[in-house]
């Protein structure tokens, strides 16, 4: 009578815990790391790959991962230009922020442990990741760096100043009837600013 109560306890508790594979552990560290990889997010946020980026983000995570299935042994520099390739045919991003090396260590890392069956330290660091996990975004930058913004506006400020004590001596000379002082021909002929002093953040195509 105990054995049976025993025997029906364990196949609750079997059944109230579900194993993932291997082959779906795999799946979340790839989506964990391309989740966290900022080129990848900055693409997707800004819509380097068109109307459907993020769609593109999620398929990038089912291609990577049978990438890795249907190749075995896979070296450091293999997995860096295929990451490099996706990015660039999917996104026209060109990878130049060096992150290609970690990203693709991650993986690498990550596939061999659940080969091994060491799903729990993958399981470990899925949850690092999502952790870390930020959302990034890009906004547009001005062209000149703030200790430059600052010299503009005092210089703007200054410029104001010498003007208005240009008025008034001209002022002055007229009421005492002397000719006017022309203005100097530097300031006739200064460069405009630009025009609304902001630059344009682009994707560089390949």
């Amino acid at each position: 009578m105990c054995s049976g109560e025993n025997g029906q306890g364990a196949g609750v508790q079997k059944m109230a815990a579900p194993v993932l594979s291997a082959h779906e552990v795999f799946a979340e560290g790839v989506r964990a790391v391309l989740e966290t990889w900022p080129v990848l997010q900055i693409a997707v946020d800004n819509g380097f790959g068109g109307a459907h980026s993020r769609q593109k983000a999620d398929w990038m995570v089912d291609a990577v991962q049978q990438y890795f299935h249907d190749n075995t042994d896979l070296e450091q520099d293999e997995v860096e230009d295929f990451l490099a390739e996706l990015m660039n045919n999917e996104f026209d991003t060109v990878v130049e922020d060096g992150s290609l090396p970690q990203v693709a260590l991650e993986l690498r890392e990550l596939f061999g442990k659940c080969q091994q069956g060491q799903l729990a330290e993958v399981r470990d660091r899925i949850a690092q990741l999502a952790q870390r996990r930020a959302p990034v975004k890009v906004t547009a930058v001005p062209a000149h760096s703030p200790d430059e913004e600052g010299g503009q506006e005092r210089g703007s400020s200054e410029d104001e100043e010498e003007e208005e004590r240009e008025t008034e001596a001209m002022e002055c000379e007229e009421a005492a009837g002397g000719v006017p002082t022309p203005p100097r021909a530097q300031d006739s002929l200064s460069p405009p600013d630009a025009e609304d002093g902001w630059t344009v953040v682009r994707r560089k195509k390949k």
